[in-house]
């Protein structure tokens, strides 16, 4: 049920995320901050929820080690997938453009963006469906709600940039609108695929699965964190206050949220 209702609000957030583009063109300065306040919520996920429960569940003396190499590998992997499908781009605004030197999608095709966006959205869903999972076995009040939120935050963003690419390209208004519900349900059913996916696992084998997983995720969150804050940090000479006070805003509610799942980060399996 916790699953359902996480994945419907991913779901509806993606759908209106991708409505936003139809309607209206976010302001270079909005974006930014809205950028910086998601991004700081995602690093906090990562390393507050996240990397927390990937080391409970991974055995062995070694367990760090083992996270820390499940975690390159999460970076290296979204590295290749924003090197090969240049797809995190959320501002389209006239000064993005003019500091980037580029314009929307910067001249690759849709499809392979869709690609990109796809496989991220794949992440995000395996890394909701084990955190549910884990929770399972933990006394926590609603397990998982940090991962939840940092995608619920995230997504928007995602949505808005495949349905802006696609207007900027010219697609017509059905075709923008199948993409856009094709796209919100992928993290969903990955999320799903995941969850019982893991359950069918016995249980020497489903606890170290989890950890890997979880581990991966931290990986992939903190590559997307920093891929929407680095780049602004060189063209920002401006608003450097409302950046970096957003930053630690949703830094900040991550680490809250550490204690509103409960005391599941310190429970031995």
């Amino acid at each position: 049920m916790l699953l359902a209702v996480y994945s419907g609000a991913v779901l509806l957030a993606s759908l209106v995320g991708g409505r936003l583009a139809e309607n209206r063109t976010m302001t270079h300065m909005r974006t930014q901050v809205v950028m910086s306040l998601v991004a700081g919520f995602l690093l906090g996920v990562a390393l507050f929820h996240l990397l927390p429960h990937s080391l409970a569940w991974i055995p062995g003396p070694d367990a760090m080690d083992t996270a820390m190499l499940w975690a390159v590998l999460g970076m290296v992997a979204m590295i290749v997938l924003l090197r090969v499908f240049p797809f995190h781009q959320h501002d389209f605004s006239a000064e993005a453009q003019m500091h980037h030197g580029q314009g929307p999608a910067n001249g690759h095709g849709l499809a392979g963006i869709a690609l990109g966006l796809s496989l991220h959205a794949v992440t995000e869903g395996i890394a909701l469906g084990a955190s549910v999972r884990v929770g399972l076995t933990q006394e926590g009040v609603l397990p998982g709600l940090g991962v939840c939120l940092a995608i619920l935050l995230h997504k928007p963003l995602d949505a808005f940039s495949i349905t802006a690419m696609m207007k900027h390209r010219g697609k017509g208004r059905r075709a923008r609108l199948v993409a856009n519900v094709g796209y919100a349900l992928i993290c969903p059913l990955a999320a799903a695929a995941s969850y019982f996916g893991a359950g069918m696992l016995d249980a020497m084998t489903q606890g170290p699965a989890l950890g890997y997983g979880l581990a991966f995720a931290t990986g992939a969150f903190l590559c997307i964190a920093l891929s929407d804050l680095l780049p602004e940090v060189h063209f920002h000479s401006h608003d450097r206050g409302k950046l970096l006070l957003a930053l630690l805003v949703g830094t900040g509610l991550a680490y809250a949220l550490y204690f509103v799942e409960g005391s599941a980060h310190g429970t031995s399996h």
